[in-house]
């Protein structure tokens, strides 16, 4: 009988632990399921811009950039503000601070700009802003190469600056420095055969400067001042 009793109780404390692992397991995955939908701290993430607004002369710097901001988890993430910097660039180069929120990429007169203020980005969402830098002074002025820039936030959960994006400006695109316009943040590559086109344009410009005015043009002015000296004795 002992043995029997024996064996009997083992099958049941084994049952019972089967039982306790199962319902621990469960108790687990509940807790964790929970903290990852409702409570987990996600990270703030952002894209580099296709495109982007730019002033450029030697008393300012101003930069427009459109961002996508996403977090990445359950929990609202608060922005306090941001600052965009050259990090390949000398230290004496100011960064460029936020300065306004406009409602649009391509500046005007009529557009509505809102003045730098902390935002939210809820849980598992995304949201377009317009950022503004700018930095009266800064001691750049860009020239017509590519830049490494840096955008830094600060966040309501964490403490400092941190680097939020790190991408490639092409100033190189900018044709009017001292005009607030819009301009493709993507190399411009010409293809073989526009290449050839533009190479063979230049050299006949450069023939043409060369040759000075053809006999056709001279012939043309001579006759257009005989017109105005015939024009002059008729009356």
């Amino acid at each position: 009988m002992l043995p029997l009793m024996a064996a009997g109780d083992q099958n049941a404390f084994s049952s019972l632990s089967a039982a306790s692992v199962v319902s621990i397991s469960a108790l687990v995955f509940t807790v964790a399921s929970f903290w990852w939908i409702n409570a987990r701290q996600g990270r703030l993430e952002t894209w580099e811009p296709q495109s982007f607004a730019a002033i450029c002369h030697g008393s300012m710097t101003r930069l427009r950039l459109p961002l996508v901001f996403h977090n990445t988890g359950a929990k609202p993430i608060v922005v306090q503000d941001l600052m965009l910097t050259f990090p390949d660039e000398p230290a004496s180069h100011l960064p460029l601070l936020w300065t306004s929120s406009p409602s649009r990429l391509q500046p005007g007169p009529d557009e509505e700009q809102e003045l730098p203020a902390g935002f939210v980005v809820a849980g598992r969402q995304a949201q377009q802003l317009f950022i503004e830098f700018e930095a009266p002074f800064s001691g750049l002025v860009p020239e017509a190469r590519d830049y490494k820039v840096r955008i830094q936030v600060r966040v309501g959960h964490r403490r400092g600056w941190r680097s939020l994006l790190t991408f490639t400006l092409r100033t190189t695109n900018i044709i009017y420095p001292d005009r607030y316009a819009v301009y493709i943040n993507a190399p411009l590559e010409l293809t073989k055969e526009g290449q050839e086109k533009a190479d063979a344009a230049l050299l006949e410009f450069l023939e043409g400067q060369e040759k000075g005015p053809s006999t056709k043009d001279e012939t043309k002015r001579r006759d257009s001042s005989n017109d105005e000296g015939n024009a002059g004795t008729d009356v």
